[in-house]
């Protein structure tokens, strides 16, 4: 009976060893396809995550969320090495990217502003509309906040809005009174274009106003009423079901009929780069310095295919269909892209 049981044990034995030594190396064997994102595409990349990983079980898709601007200083000046790079804001792959870091960018998606609210605990949510919210905005007890300029498109676009809002409204006193007033952000007028600065240090007024790095970040304010506005994009409003005031089409940056009137704003941040105002529309590419390239290109060719389409649509994001492509387009993605043209 011993010597059974001791044959028995060393089975045991035996099996657990050969077992943990096939775990150990299918751990060590599993590829790594690191994405990093706009904070405004964490809904749809983690639905489009799980599927990837339901094709490639061998792949361990790690994402890395934050301010666009943020995530491409991270690539080009830490050696922050990524497999995917989605950005707000498509042109900052060509502006921030080129030549050294990618050499084409791909047009995927829309979005537009909308100054998001929660109706059960921001003040005044019964009153605020298309026509009153930067009146709203200005009552001496209501907070509201926006994603820092330096770091995250929807920073930057905010300030935007918030300019032409004055233009459209015809009113001279809604950027002084919001963030003149609030911040260390200046602002001046040459031939009717509006040149907005951003410092390293944006100094705002806490009592009023809330600065995150993303923009994402100020909805979990807004759901416990810490913040009683936010400025959003409207796929994050809707995504977290928040309310949201739809802004006009003259001033939400959505509409490529009002391309010339965006362009009255420009937003130079602390770095440097300008930004023009124009409709929002997101990018990405695969960095030329990507660990797994191929993964890569798989994961772009999911966003860009029938089912990724179908899921930016579920998540209120509108899509484009076909994409659009500008540079040296891999010949993977063509079947996939509309319009290419080299952009050098």
């Amino acid at each position: 009976m011993r010597k059974t049981a001791t044959i028995t044990l060393v089975v045991i034995v035996f099996v657990v060893l050969v077992a943990g030594i096939f775990v150990w190396q299918a751990g060590f064997s599993r590829k790594t396809l690191k994405v990093f994102h706009a904070g405004s595409l964490t809904v749809p990349f983690e639905r489009l995550e799980e599927r990837f990983e339901g094709r490639y079980s061998d792949v361990d898709v790690q994402r890395v969320s934050g301010g666009s601007v943020m995530l491409a200083r991270e690539i080009v000046d830490v050696g922050e090495r990524a497999d995917v790079y989605a950005s707000a804001d498509y042109s900052l792959i060509p502006k921030l990217m080129y030549p050294k870091y990618a050499n084409w960018t791909v047009m995927f998606a829309r979005n537009e502003m909308v100054l998001a609210y929660n109706p059960e605990k921001s003040r005044y949510a019964d009153e605020v509309n298309s026509k009153n919210w930067y009146n709203i905005l200005r009552r001496k007890d209501v907070t509201f906040g926006f994603s820092n300029p330096n770091l995250d498109p929807c920073g930057y676009r905010t300030l935007i809005v918030i300019q032409l809002a004055e233009l459209y409204y015809n009113d001279s006193k809604i950027f002084d009174d919001l963030i003149l007033s609030n911040t260390a952000i200046t602002i001046s007028e040459d031939g009717g274009v509006y040149h907005v600065k951003t410092p390293e240090n944006l100094k705002p007024n806490t009592a009023k106003l809330v600065i995150k790095p993303k923009s994402v970040e100020l909805v979990a304010l807004v759901e416990a009423g810490g913040l009683d506005y936010a400025f959003e994009y409207r796929s994050v409003a809707v995504q977290h079901n928040l309310k949201f005031v739809d802004l006009p089409k003259k001033i939400d940056l959505s509409s490529l009929s009002y391309a010339k009137f965006y362009r009255r704003v420009v937003v130079e941040r602390a770095d440097g780069k300008i930004s023009i105002g124009k409709p929002i529309v997101y990018g990405l590419t695969v960095p030329r310095n990507a660990p797994n390239p191929k993964l890569g290109i798989e994961f772009v060719k999911l966003v860009l295919s029938e089912e990724g389409v179908k899921v930016f649509r579920e998540c209120g994001q509108p899509p484009i269909t076909p994409a659009i492509g500008i540079g040296d387009i891999p010949k993977e993605l063509k079947p996939f892209i509309a319009f290419q043209s080299i952009q050098k």
